[in-house]
């Protein structure tokens, strides 16, 4: 048997003799292991020690990741251009704020200058005023504050470079650019008393008057009328200065279209008319149909000078005419029956 080597009679009489000490042993066992679970919990819950966030702005990178490590504080880096290049390398800004209380361990968010994003004035002359304040703009679209920008109005003077080009530039090309830099621009007006050909646009339907909106250095202002006998709806039926005539660059077309008052059951005509401010020369106007479907489609793309801008259109209700000048609208108009 497994138990014949046992004397049962000793074992009884060692615990009667002994059985204060086990279990004493015991419940001593027993209450180190309640307290060092209690000690454990305690220290779990009680989480990181809290400390004082720095304040790192305006210091370089690494001072600043010193100082944070110190604290026992990590840190998450992003990277942004700003307006000097003494900048490069320093923080801009910092998130949570100096004086924040938080966990050692917490990810403090560090702004972090890459210095400038050009650091000479380029050479703008020869391009067209509209496409360098474009340009700029995308190229300060993360920065505070545009490190180059251009004064307003530009100055103007007539030559025979296309509309808009620049001409001239203050500060010239390759100027270092230690803080932020205005650049003046001399810009051509286009050629002193420039003449043009009044095209001929009697009989023309909309689409095709539109067409020669779109290519004729002309003003086009409209009347309407009912068509009267022989008289095409939706044309041209007179105008003033008659074709052949020899006028200003920018000169008033004006044109008596023959508009029904009622559409065509699935189409109507009409005029959108739009007051614009003055421009030096003429700016680019560009005229887009948004149709029920969702579908957007571009119906004219021509210059204009300012004043009062008129369109005629043919399109089916529910249309919705967007008007734009360099691209930015300026204008909705929802077509009705």
């Amino acid at each position: 048997m497994i138990f014949d080597g046992f004397d049962f009679d000793k074992i009884n009489q060692w615990c009667k003799t002994n059985g204060k000490v086990v279990l004493i042993a015991g419940l001593s066992l027993i209450f180190l292991m309640g307290i060092t679970t209690l000690i454990v919990f305690f220290v779990a819950i009680r989480g990181e020690e809290q400390v004082l966030v720095p304040d790192v702005v305006g210091k370089d990178i690494s001072v600043a990741i010193l100082e944070l490590q110190a604290k026992e504080l990590n840190t998450r880096v992003q990277l942004r251009y700003s307006n000097s290049a003494d900048e490069k390398n320093v923080v801009l800004e910092q998130k949570p704020g100096p004086g924040a209380i938080v966990k050692a361990g917490k990810k403090i968010e560090l702004v972090i200058s890459r210095g400038v994003i050009i650091n000479r004035v380029e050479d703008y002359v020869g391009q067209t005023i509209d496409d360098v304040k474009m340009h700029l703009q995308t190229l300060f679209t993360s920065t505070t504050r545009p490190l180059v920008s251009v004064k307003e109005p530009p100055l103007y003077k007539y030559d025979s470079s296309p509309v808009g080009t620049i001409l001239e530039q203050e500060p010239p090309a390759g100027t270092d650019i230690v803080n932020p830099v205005e650049l003046v621009f001399v810009v051509s007006q286009g050629p002193e008393n420039a003449k043009v050909t009044v095209p001929d646009v009697t009989g023309l339907t909309v689409e095709n008057l539109l067409l020669q909106m779109q290519k004729s250095k002309l003003i086009f202002t409209f009347n309407t009328r009912e068509p009267q006998s022989g008289e095409k709806q939706g044309s041209v039926v007179s105008q003033t200065p008659a074709a052949g005539a020899v006028v200003n660059a920018y000169s008033t077309l004006e044109c008596t279209l023959a508009f029904p008052s009622k559409g065509d059951g699935k189409k109507v005509y009409g005029l959108i008319t739009q007051e614009l401010p003055k421009y030096a020369y003429p700016l680019d106007v560009k005229l887009e149909a948004i149709y029920p479907s969702g579908l957007t489609e571009e119906i004219v793309s021509l210059k204009h000078p300012g004043g009062t801008l008129t369109i005629p259109y043919y399109q089916e209700p529910g249309t919705v005419l967007v008007l734009n000048i360099l691209n930015k609208e300026v204008g909705r108009f929802e077509v009705t029956k």
